[in-house]
């Protein structure tokens, strides 16, 4: 009895899981996509100030989405987070690697950061990914409704 209770809770939760299951995912596409995270790295370095960053983040959102669902069979959202991830990596990187150029053109960016009293970089660090999360769901989601559009199966 235990053991048929263990086996069918054991086979339940790996089925609820399928979803996490990364075998079917277009790795050469969220690598490509994720460019756009990396040019947007340098362009906000040394282009495009902080009023102007959300305007060209939701024009790259909806060209990835679009992508991801024109090109992809199933986990739109899935991929579309792992993009997002993949972005804040290349982000906080950059960021990081080029701080002081980075935040003699982001005086408000500089101005919290020494507000929060640990060191800029720390918090860049410790910021960037949770912001990677915020928008890896923002671009999930944005995945799902273009896949939607396209009439795509979602899986």
């Amino acid at each position: 009895m235990w053991n048929n209770f263990v086996n069918n809770w054991h086979r339940n939760t790996i089925e609820e899981f399928e979803f996490l299951k990364l075998d079917h995912m277009k790795w050469d596409l969220i690598f490509k996509l994720s460019l756009f995270g990396l040019a947007m790295a340098f362009a906000t370095v040394y282009v495009i100030p902080s009023n102007l960053e959300p305007f060209f983040w939701l024009a790259i959102f909806i060209f990835c989405a679009w992508q991801i669902a024109k090109n992809c069979n199933s986990r739109f959202f899935l991929h579309g987070f792992l993009v997002s991830i993949f972005n804040c990596i290349w982000i906080t990187a950059v960021h990081i690697l080029l701080y002081n150029k980075y935040i003699s053109n982001h005086r408000n960016e500089a101005d919290m950061m020494s507000k929060m009293g640990s060191s800029p970089r720390l918090m860049m660090l410790l910021i960037g990914p949770m912001i990677g999360i915020v928008s890896g769901l923002v671009l999930g989601v944005f995945s799902i409704i273009a896949a939607k559009l396209l009439r795509r199966k979602l899986a």
